[in-house]
């Protein structure tokens, strides 16, 4: 997973309430197993006016690293490939009154930095063209902007900042005692770790 430490990058907004995964990653894309180009279907009736692609749409490939989103975004199924999909376009953080539970979860998963936000912060944010999000000092800027403080849980946090895994989080976090509980089981009972 990459690090996510500071990011600044111009604003897309998408203010709408309740966007789905459904809208995010349309259900007829789930049988592309692939995580790369996966961009390409984010948003797919949003972003199109048939087969043709809108340029007005706020959320084009690699132009905005930030998304301003309406409460509630993400809600709906739990399909990894929405988030996916968000980083793909290169979307590495998402700024929310609200999240689904499971997409928020799967943010923090795949290195994309989900924060919530109050209305009154968010739209305050809405009018700034760059924003800096520092995940170091829980503080997002930007030009004529009182800087605007956000918390992460501390172990998403540290999991965000060096690049780790759910399986790396645990072995940094909890190391120590599975290290003992392994030393504990070989001395109760040797014969398990017995080579034949």
């Amino acid at each position: 997973m990459e690090k996510f430490i500071r990011l600044t990058s111009p604003v897309a907004c998408l203010p709408d309430r309740d966007i789905d995964t459904d809208i995010i990653f349309p259900a007829r894309f789930l049988l592309i197993t692939e995580k790369t180009g996966l961009g390409r279907y984010a948003f797919y009736e949003k972003r199109r006016d048939g087969e043709i692609e809108r340029p007005d749409f706020p959320l084009q490939t690699g132009r905005c690293g930030i998304l301003l989103a309406g409460d509630n975004f993400g809600c709906g199924s739990s399909r990894e490939q929405a988030v996916w999909a968000l980083l793909d376009l290169g979307v590495r953080c998402i700024i929310a009154p609200s999240f689904g539970e499971i997409f928020q979860a799967n943010c923090y998963r795949n290195g994309l930095l989900p924060i919530t936000l109050s209305e009154t912060s968010w739209s305050a944010l809405r009018a700034i063209g760059d924003l800096t999000v520092d995940l170091e000092a829980g503080r997002i800027s930007g030009a004529g902007l009182e800087p605007i403080a956000f918390e992460v849980p501390d172990w998403r946090r540290d999991a965000l900042l060096n690049g780790w895994d759910e399986v790396l989080t645990l072995l940094h976090s909890q190391g120590d005692k599975i290290t003992a509980f392994e030393t504990a089981r070989r001395a109760e009972a040797p014969w398990l770790f017995e080579k034949d």
